[in-house]
């Protein structure tokens, strides 16, 4: 009997991102082809799900991390894939980058072997501006995009449509957050979209923090582009299908653990946070605040679930006492409004998230 050969080897790049002196970008290797999203029809939008779900890790591969100095030198990072497939490159950057005047992609190259011969892939890593306008840090889930899983494994069961047999353009959007997000993000950087960049950044640096596992990166960056949602750094997390991934305490702890290390690169930056209830963000949020407390400028709960629990009153309660502005409310389209109210009407006319805040809060 013929041997059937093994499916080609490729490398999955995700959203890096740095700062003057640290580089941070993730990878993974995988086997089979990349997912296609324009495909029509029940059977091939099911099975294109199953397979992002269902992914074929390579395990023990080498790949290579080469970033380019602007003087044209060369750092090369060779890692081995872990059990997972992942490679997570955190690297020091020598002699240090200053940023930007504004806020940026980047590109960097990933390289490995196979049978097949070398091979090579452009990653991107976003480089914020120096001229250090506020960040927004944000949940996916329910925050940005409908699921209706807020009551754990039961919930996916009725949802399963919506999740597994969805393609991206398709998706519902939580209501207003388009043109929400659209103030937050301050739009497009007009010198980066003129210069032609493949991916024009947003003026304030975006980055999302969920608990949505890493297969699903491909979905989520398409779906933000269908929609024109600022496009910034994914942080995800590797999880099966148990009951400890439906957990609110696990959800929280991967996402103050991703936020920390964001807010740690960038120590003299301040951040929006935004989530939704569906998931613990609000006191996971409080916990970031109380370590962070110079670097918040202002917290937006999207409310969705059932009534706050007391740990999450507690929260609400702990960051009213900081004086840091509080947003809770049933939908973006009401938090549109707020951020008017608060001077921050559009992209075209919006300043900073923290002006808008500060303001607010009567600092």
């Amino acid at each position: 009997m013929p041997l059937i050969p093994p499916r080609d080897i490729r490398v999955q790049p995700y959203f890096g991102f740095r700062n003057a002196q640290r580089l941070i970008v993730d990878a993974r290797v995988l086997r089979g082809s990349p997912p296609k999203f324009d495909l029509s029809g029940g059977w091939r939008t099911f099975r294109t799900m199953l397979r992002l779900y269902n992914s074929h890790e390579v395990a023990e591969h080498p790949v290579t991390l080469e970033v380019e100095a602007p003087d044209g030198s060369r750092q090369s990072h060779e890692l081995v894939s872990g059990k997972e497939g992942y490679c997570h490159f955190e690297i020091d950057l020598a002699p240090a980058r200053p940023l930007p005047e504004s806020s940026a992609w980047e590109a960097v190259t990933f390289r490995w072997s196979d049978a097949r011969g070398d091979h090579c892939v452009a990653g991107h890593v976003l480089a914020p501006g120096a001229d250090d306008a506020a960040g927004v840090i944000s949940d996916i889930d329910d925050t940005i995009v409908e699921t209706g899983v807020t009551g754990g494994v039961r919930s996916v069961l009725r949802n399963w449509r919506r999740l597994f047999a969805t393609m991206p353009s398709a998706r519902e959007p939580v209501s207003g957050a388009e043109l929400f997000y659209e103030a937050l993000g301050g739009g497009v950087d007009e010198k980066g979209d003129e210069a032609g960049d493949a991916m024009p950044a947003s003026r304030r640096p975006f980055f999302y923090v969920s608990s949505s596992p890493w297969n699903l990166y491909p979905y989520l960056v398409a779906y933000m582009r269908s929609r024109g949602m600022p496009i910034g750094p994914l942080r995800l997390r590797d999880w099966g299908f148990d009951r400890r991934t439906f957990g609110k305490s696990s959800h929280g702890s991967h996402k103050t653990d991703a936020i920390d290390a964001i807010l740690s690169l960038y120590p003299e930056r301040r951040f929006a946070l935004v989530g939704d209830d569906s998931q613990g963000d609000l006191t996971a949020y409080a916990k970031v605040l109380e370590r962070h407390p110079a670097q918040v400028s202002g917290i937006f709960i999207r409310k969705v679930g059932e009534p706050f629990t007391p740990e999450e009153e507690a929260a609400k309660q702990a960051v009213e006492a900081t004086g840091v502005p509080l947003y809770i409310g049933q939908s973006w389209d009401e938090g549109h409004e707020f951020l008017a109210e608060a001077g921050l009407g559009g992209s075209e006319d919006a300043k900073t998230v923290v002006e808008a805040t500060e303001q607010e809060g009567g600092e």
